[in-house]
């Protein structure tokens, strides 16, 4: 198995590249060593895409800094007293880390020190699966046996699972967000039966770091099972601070085969947390949500208010053009997600087929443009003035009561006959 993990290690893009492997040449001077670790290595043998890379070396911080400034290479000092620094080469940010080791854990203000043990590195890091090394060659080391772990999608914590999440509370929502970004089968019970046991320490974490996490884990294919689990033991309405409408969201992510955007987190937390305006609000503020995502999930919200308060279930599906020019288009989707999950959660779903066509009319007609201004009605003849801008709504009105289908002279005619 090692020979196949390692030619599976040694052939991988990234690590053939001359950015990465002038980096191992920079650090690897005077017999100090450097591997990647975690997240790039799992993921390459997992079969997923590998978005950044981590490098462990055995130089410590300022070494690193000076190494990378002689061989032509930038670096930052991002958390250089933590051990951090980011070496930039051929424009690709590499996170190069010195080998760490606790010395007193209390929380996130354990006291570390820099050292050359690989073990005593690998042992204070989250899970099996991420303690894994790679050479510049791509030869795997695997101190703690986290190659099965990982081979069998296993997520597993290192040691003791309750002194795992002692050290950092956080790690209560990256054991399920990593279960349900690689994980298969059984969730492990050990690492289950901890978090719940430390539960009330997520309610020392800041709300953006609990919102980074939740955005992550809600993108991650086995959300659904995931979240369910932390529903049923109170550990979504502590980190969130309410209840989660949970069938509605698994209805959701049913619905992925013919809609991507299920996994968009906006969409997401509406489905979830989204009972009425207030929780919705309740959320955006608990996560420290930026505007633009507060605003996408308001819209959301108000375009499944509107067809659960106007939709007949016997009702043919509303009017694509109709849905998009009131909500625009990521709106209109949004909402129309939304409430075909909440109506296929309370089993009443709509028929698959008509919804499936309005969704892609949703996605692909053009958004109608109101052909008329208040220019054109002056050039007719109306004087401006509050008179105006009400015959223009009124215009509005008719205009979209036309199916969109009234022209610019046909609006003007009926401004001058109301007129």
């Amino acid at each position: 198995m090692t020979a196949d993990v390692n030619h599976m290690l040694g052939r991988a893009d990234w690590l053939n590249t001359p950015g990465i492997q002038a980096v191992f040449s920079a650090l690897e001077l005077e017999g100090d060593q450097a591997r990647v670790v975690g997240g790039a290595v799992r993921n390459t043998l997992l079969g997923h895409p590998v978005p950044d890379i981590d490098i462990a070396t055995t130089a410590r911080p300022e070494t690193v800094m000076q190494r990378a400034l002689d061989a032509g290479l930038k670096p930052v000092g991002t958390g250089i007293d933590h051990g951090t620094v980011t070496v930039i080469s051929r424009g690709v940010p590499y996170e190069v880390t010195t080998l760490r080791q606790d010395v007193e854990t209390f929380g996130r203000q354990a006291k570390v020190v820099f050292g050359r043990d690989w073990f005593r590195d690998a042992e204070r890091r989250d899970f099996t699966l991420n303690a894994l090394y790679s050479d510049r060659r791509g030869h795997l080391f695997d101190p703690l046996g986290g190659l099965a772990d990982c081979l069998a999608r296993r997520v597993r914590f290192i040691g003791d699972p309750d002194s795992r999440i002692r050290e950092d509370y956080l790690r209560i929502l990256r054991f399920f967000r990593i279960y349900a970004a690689y994980g298969e089968g059984d969730i492990d019970a050990a690492g289950r039966d901890a978090c719940l046991r430390q539960r009330d320490g997520l309610r020392h974490l800041s709300g953006e770091r609990i919102g980074h996490e939740m955005r992550r884990l809600l993108r991650a294919p086995l959300a659904a099972a995931a979240l369910r689990m932390m529903n049923d033991s109170g550990l979504w309405e502590i980190a969130t601070g309410g209840l989660a409408r949970i069938e509605d969201y698994c209805a959701l992510r049913g619905l992925a085969p013919f809609a991507p955007d299920v996994s968009d987190p906006e969409l997401g937390l509406v489905v979830l947390g989204g009972f009425v305006r207030e929780d919705l609000e309740r959320i955006c503020d608990r996560l420290r949500l930026s505007n633009a995502e507060r605003n996408r999930m308001r819209t959301a919200w108000a375009t499944m208010k509107f067809l659960r308060q106007s939709a007949d279930p016997t009702a043919p599906p509303p009017d694509a053009r109709d849905m998009i020019y009131e909500f625009g288009r990521q709106g209109a989707v949004d909402g129309l997600l939304a409430h075909w999950a909440f109506r296929k959660a309370q089993g009443t779903p709509p028929p698959e087929d008509d919804w499936r066509e309005l969704l892609e009319r949703v996605r692909q007609a053009p958004l109608p443009a109101f052909p008329v201004k208040g220019a054109d009605l002056i050039a007719a003849g109306h004087a401006p003035g509050p008179a105006l801008g009400e015959l223009l709504q009124k215009l509005e009105t008719e205009w979209r009561a036309s199916k969109f289908t009234l022209s610019k002279g046909d609006l003007v005619l009926r401004a001058g006959s109301s007129g």
